[in-house]
């Protein structure tokens, strides 16, 4: 079974490394925003790959995705904090411990999650 200290230092170590990636994508982002901001280049019909639209948009969708992923690493550290890591949602059954070494910020059991 996972420890509480196991699972908080496990989600520890997640938050660090998604907020680390969280913040080299907010550079990337701005990065391609300054590239194309005094350019008039008509990228929408280049032939040679993607629009620089198609790229912001690439980095935006993977920084929010980044973000939600801490929101949910952050909730999971809260219920440590509060007592009720572990303990599905759903249902008040526990959460199986191979579950939560899986997908450590799981709310729900097997069962509720189908």
């Amino acid at each position: 079974m996972t420890t509480l200290p196991t699972a908080r230092a496990r989600l520890e170590e997640l938050r660090a490394t998604t907020a680390q990636r969280l913040s080299a994508l907010r550079g990337e982002h701005l990065a391609v925003v300054e590239a194309s901001r005094d350019s008039n280049a008509d990228d929408e019909h280049d032939p040679e790959g993607a629009t620089i639209a198609f790229e912001r948009a690439q980095v935006d969708a993977l920084a929010r995705d980044a973000l939600a992923r801490l929101e949910s690493i952050e909730d999971a550290l809260a219920r440590i904090d509060d007592g009720t890591y572990g303990i599905c949602a759903q249902c008040g059954d526990p959460i199986p411990a191979g579950r939560l070494e899986v997908r450590p910020t799981a709310t729900t059991c097997v069962a509720c999650a189908v």
